[in-house]
């Protein structure tokens, strides 16, 4: 998609918080950077062969971490040094336009005064805000580490100061912005794969299913806990460090399946009889994916999901992540009948064209502004 006729001969860049694997924000760098061809990146650090040809081939310009050996595997230990590492990147101050995506500290990117700068908001620091307990587990860790997520949450609202315009994931992640920021927002949902993930005539069959990082936030021992209590099959497919911990406490009817491709990942949508999401999530582009598949929806009733899942038509919602509230979720939905086409035309309002239009729309009412 070419961008709007105001923006179509200006010079742009991109910055992104690090370049190690394609993820849900990567997807959107992705868009950004075919949007803008001639678009240098900003980047922490850029692992060669993670991400797609068409990010890597922008020139992509990193900071000192880059050269650190192992940096790859290590960087989140680097987290209280990265907004030094912030204050080196030296984007061309000949720019018209530099779009951030950013998570963690690509928002805090210094530009010229030219420039404008927008930031698409995946959230403000987790690690700083929120969700203490579930990244750090350990009361002693989590006691050391105070003062410098202190330290990080001041540094990270300074230089929120830096971003012109706020482009929001969710209405959930806005009101973030506006809570730890002190600014408005606009949302624009991200891109869905909807050409990628479609229905089609495979039969469901009698297993219920989980795509997942396998980390405590996520909550998917929850899952694992309440399907050991029905016996309904469960098919979870991720990594992460919490496997063997979920492995411990699953019962013979919880398959693990471990990192997928996105084929497989699409013939799972496909062949279930409901997607799980037991998290709170800023956005979850997982629901959507399923729902592109015509797959109704189990999920906590709490976040992003709560603006992608429509209640008794593309899924159900439970109120309480404990088991109980959980299987009675899971027993009302198997009590509907569902419609595969509602569902998936549902689906379609987030997909990739509607991101760039509302995306790019954002950026332009502001230029005229």
């Amino acid at each position: 998609m070419k961008p709007p006729p105001t923006l179509s001969h200006m010079k742009v860049g991109l910055c992104h918080d690090w370049l190690t694997g394609m993820r849900g924000g990567e997807r959107v760098l992705e868009l950004l950077a075919d949007t803008f061809p001639e678009a240098h990146i900003h980047t922490l650090i850029h692992n060669p062969g993670t991400v797609s040809e068409r990010i890597a081939s922008h020139p992509i310009h990193t900071s000192p971490l880059q050269k650190i050996p192992g940096i790859f595997d290590h960087y989140r230990v680097f987290l209280p040094i990265m907004p030094l590492m912030v204050n080196g990147w030296k984007p061309d101050p000949e720019l018209d336009l530099l779009v951030s995506t950013s998570h963690c500290v690509a928002k805090s990117i210094r530009t010229a005064p030219k420039t404008q700068h927008v930031c698409y908001c995946f959230t403000p620091m987790r690690y700083a805000w929120l969700f203490h307990e579930e990244y750090f587990p350990h009361p002693v860790k989590r006691l050391l580490l105070k003062p410098v997520l202190a330290a990080l949450r001041a540094w990270d609202k300074r230089t929120a100061k830096r971003v012109d315009h706020f482009v929001a994931i969710s209405e959930h992640v806005r009101e973030r912005i506006k809570r730890f920021y002190g600014r408005e927002a606009d949302v624009v949902y991200p891109p869905t794969d909807t050409e990628f993930f479609t229905p089609d005539d495979t039969p469901r069959e009698d297993f219920d299913f989980i795509i997942s990082a396998l980390v405590p936030y996520k909550k998917v021992d929850l899952a694992v806990r309440a399907y050991t209590q029905s016996g309904f099959p469960l098919k979870i497919m991720g990594s992460g460090s919490g496997m063997d911990a979920l492995k411990a406490i699953a019962g013979p009817n919880i398959e693990f399946l471990g990192r997928q491709s996105d084929e497989a990942l699409r013939e799972h949508y496909r062949r279930c009889r409901f997607l799980v999401f037991p998290g709170e999530e800023d956005y979850g582009i997982v629901p959507v994916e399923a729902m592109a598949c015509g797959t109704p929806v189990i999920a906590y009733g709490k976040g992003g999901a709560t603006e992608t899942v429509a209640e008794n038509l593309t899924g159900v919602f439970f109120h309480a992540q404990t088991e109980t509230a959980l299987l009675q979720a899971v027993d009302q939905a198997a009590q509907k009948t569902w419609d595969p086409a509602a569902i998936r035309k549902h689906a379609e309002s987030f997909d990739v064209e509607n991101f760039l239009n509302g995306l790019l729309g954002s950026i332009e009412s502001q230029r005229k502004g």
